[in-house]
């Protein structure tokens, strides 16, 4: 098992992390700016069955791919300085569906999602807001996709308000920078005591069988996701 993670996640959390797998840290780099710099979530959209990464990942990250025999396919879009050009791989891909911005979404996480559902949204920072659970059960930390998976599909989603988590450089980060899923697992970079929704989400989570793996004990802490690669 790899995890690919932002460098900058707290220590505790990373020895926690690293019980499960071989820690794959995204470095600083001066592609974007400081706040999403070393997010994975910014450079790799992970579907169900690929790793679609921008060409421009940094190098490090691609020469560990490759030396690790990581299959993954890259996109068209370069990741950029600004929005919109850092979000072309913040997409959130299932089984059955891609929700994203569609005006931003890189082609390649859309070819390769055949017969998958596009939902667009109006929040481009998807991954960063949008956690997908089993079968059609969401979080979100964005007013806007909890509103519109609500009303318009035939979802289950609860919101969490995000202004307590942690992203330094930026007044707040996003639930779903948070977290990561393996298997029947949410790994959560942080402790929930610290969302005044904490009692929705364990329940929320409770009720589909999942356990909630908190890495460390201050208050959540926005990397950019926590991915899992499976080998």
């Amino acid at each position: 098992m790899y995890i690919l993670i932002d460098h900058r996640i707290p220590d505790k959390a990373k020895r926690e992390l690293a019980k499960y797998g071989q820690l794959l840290e995204l470095g600083k780099n001066n592609i974007t700016y400081e706040a999403i710099s070393s997010h994975p979530d910014i450079f790799c959209c992970q579907t169900p069955d690929k790793i679609i990464l921008a060409p421009n990942t940094p190098i490090a990250i691609l020469d560990k791919f490759e030396d690790l025999k990581i299959d993954y396919i890259f996109g068209k879009n370069a990741v950029g300085l600004l929005y919109p050009h850092t979000s072309h791989y913040n997409a959130v891909v299932t089984h059955k569906f891609v929700i994203h911005n569609t005006k931003n979404t890189d082609e390649s996480i859309i070819e390769n999602s055949y017969g998958k559902e596009i939902i667009s949204v109006k929040q481009a920072y998807t991954r960063c807001n949008l956690i997908a659970l089993q079968k059609n059960y969401f979080i979100t930390s964005d007013k806007g996709i909890f509103k519109q998976l609500q009303s318009n599909h035939d979802f289950t989603v609860i919101y969490s308000n995000p202004d307590q988590i942690i992203l330094p450089g930026m007044k707040h980060g996003f639930l779903g920078g948070c977290c990561g899923i393996y298997q029947n697992y949410l790994f959560v970079t942080g402790k929930l005591k610290f969302l005044a929704e904490e009692k929705a989400i364990r329940f929320f989570l409770d009720a589909l069988d999942m356990q909630i793996i908190e890495l460390y004990d201050g208050p959540l802490f926005d990397g950019g996701s926590i991915i899992f690669i499976a080998q």
